[in-house]
């Protein structure tokens, strides 16, 4: 913590909601584990309290009051929807907003074991989301764009993660990539951000999303590369095939983009075996195993 940033408590944040919604002041307050922009604390049994953190701008939080409304009642997979505003004032200076919380454990910390299922799920989820978006939704600063304009991330990350000698596979998985075609069609809604821990399972498959601050309107590539990066070995052409908008050029920019996911998810767990902020322990194995999927093409 810097000596600017305030600590959030269980009862700052009953303090907030006495001074702003008192109605709901009254439930359990519980603090969820991770996060690191935006941290969440439980709110009694339907509603969490997301409060920005080291998030440098409230952008993200307001671009989910702004959108989600709107995207949810047309998903098939319960996501957060806003139901409450807290405003920045003397007690915190920044915003924080009342959602709805989606039950059940985050991938991160379980496994799917229905993977046909899961990937049934998934397409069809993506399938709902990517509609085409409006002139006025967001446009990705710093995603979103052709895997050709994001090879300095991925260099940085290949320079960051020991790839023990797997090195040239990755790069050649990349270069494909960076040689497929553009996105022609619309700009599509786009999740921006689908990792293991921005998901959640129950019995055995997906049954939630979440964390939609980096939303945008753009390449449906960057959502299509959770297809090795949140499901098991051998789900992908079943995914693919249910998803059925993904041409040659599209499957060969996601699987490019799967596999920078999977460094960025590899450099968070070496960070966190480090005790670095930030750093994710058990998000290394997850994003080695999402490499080898990559790499395998399945």
């Amino acid at each position: 913590m810097t000596g600017t940033e305030i600590e959030i408590t269980a009862d700052l944040v009953r303090d907030l909601l006495q001074e702003q919604h008192p109605d709901l002041a009254g439930l359990a307050i519980r603090e969820v584990a991770g996060g690191w922009g935006n941290q969440m604390w439980r709110l009694g049994d339907e509603l969490a309290v997301r409060m920005q953190r080291m998030d440098p701008t409230p952008e993200l939080q307001l671009k989910e009051r702004r959108w989600l409304p709107v995207l949810a009642p047309r998903l098939p997979l319960p996501v957060p929807t806003p139901v409450r505003f807290g405003e920045p004032s003397d007690r915190f200076p920044k915003h924080w907003t009342v959602m709805t919380w989606v039950p059940d454990e985050p991938l991160d910390h379980a496994s799917i074991s229905r993977g046909a299922h899961a990937a049934d799920t998934l397409a069809g989820f993506l399938r709902a989301l990517h509609a085409e978006a409006p002139p006025e939704a967001p446009v990705a600063a710093d995603r979103g764009a052709h895997p050709r304009n994001c090879t300095d991330g991925f260099e940085n990350f290949c320079q960051a993660v020991a790839l023990d000698g797997i090195a040239d596979d990755v790069r050649a998985v990349w270069d494909d990539a960076v040689a497929a075609p553009d996105w022609e069609g619309p700009p599509v809604w786009v999740h921006g951000d689908l990792h293991p821990a921005n998901v959640v399972v129950s019995d055995g498959t997906l049954s939630g999303v979440i964390d939609f601050g980096d939303m945008f309107a753009g390449d449906p590539a960057w959502d299509l590369a959770a297809a090795w990066v949140l499901l098991p070995a051998g789900t992908a052409p079943r995914f693919f095939d249910m998803y059925a908008y993904a041409d040659e050029a599209a499957i060969r920019r996601a699987r490019g983009l799967a596999a920078m996911k999977s460094l960025f998810l590899m450099l968070m767990g070496q960070n966190g075996d480090r005790g670095l902020p930030g750093g994710k322990p058990n998000w290394g194995p997850a994003g080695r195993a999402a490499l080898d999927r990559v790499l395998k093409g399945v």
